[in-house]
């Protein structure tokens, strides 16, 4: 199934610990190129998302943002060193009762006391499968808003396809006629010299002129590059490249058809075939 390489996707998941939020963003580019932004306590699942990333996506720049918001004490818990405190006012006192009574100690002194306050680290294990989930969760609906895409891109590629088919079939129609009338001309030419022509050079020459006009190649390569490109809309694997590949053939014969035009239909049509395969290939970049 064809895919765009635009989309946008966003998951948010709310749980007794705090609220997951991931957006992705993804555009078009050559490779795939992963840009990660995550908390920094969360630094060492970069790895994992990066290798879920790759799995579901082939090319494209992807952009993916995880944003926490912890509850607080379901992640983190504080605790105090109580015989730490106990032992710090026995010496406070102590010393008061050596050099007489003082300041004291304070509170503030206490809690800044190193050792005293302990703040646990946030348990990873415990939220590393959800927040993992959830980038599973949003990278299917970034796929999924990208195979829309992807068809409505499709669609737009047959519709040209068929409008370039229609100008190659009026142009192989006109072949005979252009032909027919390009022989007449030089007939009409030659009953104008002072001498008898050779009978064979004349017939000589026209086919030499024939072949030189002769675009039935061109327009049997058209077709054939036509139908590959409607074989490999069909296929599910990423087919950006090749379908790229395939425009630069078509611009090659359209190109070619127009060098070898000899009356103006042809030339309007050889003009008409490069619009639509630039108009293929602009909606082609974007293919994944």
């Amino acid at each position: 199934m064809l895919r765009s390489m635009t989309a946008f996707a966003r998951r948010e998941q709310n749980s007794p610990w705090g609220t997951i939020v991931w957006e992705l963003r993804s555009v078009n580019h050559r490779y795939l190129e992963t840009v990660l932004r995550l908390p920094e306590t969360l630094r060492s699942l970069e790895s994992l998302a990066r290798e879920r990333v790759s799995a579901a996506l082939g090319r494209g720049k992807v952009e993916g943002t995880l944003k926490l918001q912890t509850s607080g004490a379901a992640l983190t818990s504080i605790t105090v060193n109580y015989a730490l405190v106990e032992r710090l006012i026995e010496v406070a006192s102590e010393l008061e009762h050596m050099i007489g009574p003082g300041a004291g100690l304070q509170l503030s002194d206490v809690m800044r006391w190193p050792g005293v306050i302990n703040e646990a680290e946030p348990d990873l294990d415990e939220i590393k499968q959800t927040i993992l989930d959830e980038l599973n969760a949003a990278l299917a609906e970034l796929i999924a808003t990208r195979e829309r895409e992807g068809q409505r891109t499709a669609e737009l590629l047959r519709q040209r396809c068929e409008a370039m088919r229609v100008q190659i079939k009026q142009v192989r129609a006109r072949r005979p006629e252009v032909l027919a009338r390009w022989r007449d001309k030089l007939m009409a030419r030659l009953v104008d010299l002072p001498v008898e022509p050779d009978p064979g050079r004349v017939e000589q020459e026209v086919v030499l002129v024939a072949q030189r006009l002769d675009v039935d190649e061109e327009l049997d390569r058209l077709d054939t590059h036509l139908d590959e490109i409607q074989a490999v809309l069909g296929r599910r694997e990423p087919v950006g490249r090749r379908l790229d590949f395939l425009m630069q053939e078509l611009n090659r014969e359209a190109n070619t058809l127009s060098s070898k035009s000899s009356d103006a239909d042809t030339t309007r049509a050889a003009v008409e075939l490069k619009v639509l395969i630039e108009q293929m290939r602009e909606q082609v970049q974007n293919i994944e």
